[in-house]
């Protein structure tokens, strides 16, 4: 019914943009912060401070940690700040973003997709264990947000990835980590991801099946996802399920 291989006893969520709607609320927030840097940076051209745009948040920053996004995104503009130490950083820089992100939070909420929330259903009437695998150091607050805690047998979040050291996506180490806190191989979990750097992470870790979300619409991303490793994309989590 799940529309899976017979093999599958896993599930591995991203959240943001998978399960919940935040993915537009982070993008947003990015832009805030990486527009407000960008205008403020001493020196910088008129092509380093073009504004952030949705291409560069697919490319650089969703599906990464808050660090490797900020670092990945300065390089494709030619610039590089320290970690840590005084503004500008790539610590204040991920601080005002996640300032941001929870302003935007409080102002606007957060949903699940009804397709998630019905798939999440399937997924437990089939006895399947369901983890949830983010960068976001947020994934505990959301997930109570939008109801989605009583699906969530474990969770991996950014939180997590940073206490034991993991490295983020597009390495597989989170997705691992989720499938071990299930007690799965990985050949028996599935990936859900709606970034790039997600489904590589997926292809990456040996899973047996990387299922790649695009809920922009668009053709360019699909194609990406399927580039980066996924076995089949769709466009809500019920274009997988089969009548019983």
């Amino acid at each position: 019914m799940i529309g899976l291989p017979d093999s599958v006893t896993a599930l591995l969520f991203d959240l943001d943009g998978v399960l919940t709607s935040t993915a537009v609320v982070h993008s947003q927030a990015w832009k805030q912060a990486f527009d407000s840097f960008l205008a403020e940076y001493p020196g910088a051209t008129d092509a380093q401070r073009r504004p952030f745009s949705q291409d560069d948040y697919l490319t650089y920053v969703d599906g990464r940690s808050r660090d490797d996004g900020i670092v990945s995104f300065l390089q494709s503009r030619g610039i590089t700040l320290a970690q840590q130490g005084a503004a500008p950083s790539v610590a204040s820089i991920g601080d005002a973003k996640n300032k941001l992100f929870l302003e935007l939070l409080d102002k606007e909420g957060a949903e699940a997709y009804s397709d998630a929330v019905r798939y999440l259903k399937a997924a437990q009437e089939a006895s399947l264990q369901i983890a949830v695998v983010t960068s976001s150091k947020n994934g505990e607050q959301i997930l109570e947000a939008t109801g989605l805690t009583p699906f969530v047998v474990a969770r991996i979040d950014g939180k997590v990835i940073a206490e034991r050291g993991l490295v983020g996506k597009p390495a597989p180490d989170s997705f691992l980590a989720g499938a071990d806190a299930l007690g799965v191989p990985p050949e028996n979990a599935v990936v859900f991801e709606d970034a790039v750097s997600g489904v590589q992470a997926g292809h990456a870790g040996g899973f047996g099946y990387v299922v790649g979300v695009d809920r922009t619409g668009g053709d360019t991303h699909a194609s990406n996802l399927r580039n980066g490793g996924a076995d089949v994309v769709v466009t809500a989590l019920t274009d997988l399920l089969k009548p019983a």
